[in-house]
């Protein structure tokens, strides 16, 4: 029931954003941008995320980045991140730039819901080559959650990276990122997995799936979350639980996209050609379907 009264919280809470069939939505979760060192996870999916980034831009998409897009816990100095990872971060600003670029916080840049931090971070950077600060994100609210509300169809879609209630995720938040930062972040190189982690232990991803659940019957939601890394696309008889799964996969990286009032589940992977070039792929795992299956009855 905890679960469900953050997110109930954060529902009302959040910013309501009205779309029809002319809008195009990506939704990326859980990228995780790191130092570019051997315990950032992203780093080796950055070629295919820059590719799919720049494909969304180019296609007229507005980019809502659903929690968890900077790794914060194991990285203290944003700055680093945004070095390490420049060509993204520019794409990045393109996508503001044209108003395109909605970024939410989760608990891994759970830094990014103190205005102050996110001004210091985020409006400016130095640029190195040419000696001088530079704008970013000038002025970028980072928001816990939004709502898409269709104008011609009466659907809801409730967005929100899902650590709501997450005790260990949530509540403790600051111990757990000051053991990522000292103490796991070591591990996992050679393969430890942290437990706390609902992206690596089974059992508490699975809890945090059946909160989702209870949340969406009770309040009659379409939930689109990130967190627990695993992708997810309802069936025509299960409720409307949607998740982006992650940008950290060993050879992919998954998202939902909203176009044409159809919803889907894709990916972007590399995969070789019939004469072996590899090559960057997009490819629909599951949809689309029509939004207005998910309308209020």
């Amino acid at each position: 029931m905890f679960t469900s009264k953050k997110l109930l919280s954060a529902y009302e809470k959040a910013t309501k954003i009205p779309f029809d069939e002319h809008s195009k939505y990506i939704f990326f979760s859980d990228v995780h941008r790191g130092d570019n060192s051997l315990s950032d996870e992203f780093a080796h999916n950055q070629n295919i995320y820059n590719f799919a980034l720049q494909y969304y831009l180019d296609a007229g998409f507005t980019y809502i980045e659903v929690g968890d897009g900077d790794e914060l816990w194991e990285q203290s100095n944003f700055q680093v991140i945004r070095y390490a990872h420049s060509d993204v971060f520019m794409i990045l600003r393109q996508f503001y730039d044209l108003d395109r670029f909605i970024m939410l916080y989760g608990n891994h840049n759970m830094a990014f819901k103190n205005p102050k931090h996110t001004k210091k971070q985020l409006f400016s950077f130095y640029d190195e080559y040419k000696e001088f600060f530079s704008e970013l994100f000038p002025n970028i609210e980072v928001k816990e959650a939004v709502v898409l509300e269709n104008k011609k169809i009466p659907v809801e879609i409730f967005v929100v990276h899902g650590h709501q209630g997450d005790f260990i995720n949530d509540q403790i938040w600051p111990v757990m990122r000051l053991l990522n930062r000292y103490f796991w972040r070591f591990f996992h190189i050679v393969g430890l997995k942290n437990p706390a982690s609902p992206a690596k232990n089974a059992h508490k991803r699975h809890k945090i799936e059946k909160n989702y659940s209870k949340f969406i019957a009770a309040y009659h939601k379409t939930l689109i979350v990130g967190h627990t890394h695993r992708p997810k696309f309802p069936k025509p008889d299960e409720l409307p639980y949607f998740n982006t799964g992650c940008c950290i996969h060993p050879r992919n990286i998954t998202g939902i996209e909203i176009e044409n009032n159809h919803i889907a589940l894709i990916e972007w992977r590399i995969s070789p050609s019939d004469n072996g070039t590899l090559q960057i792929i997009r490819r629909i795992i599951r949809g689309p379907r029509p939004l207005s299956d998910f309308a209020s009855k």
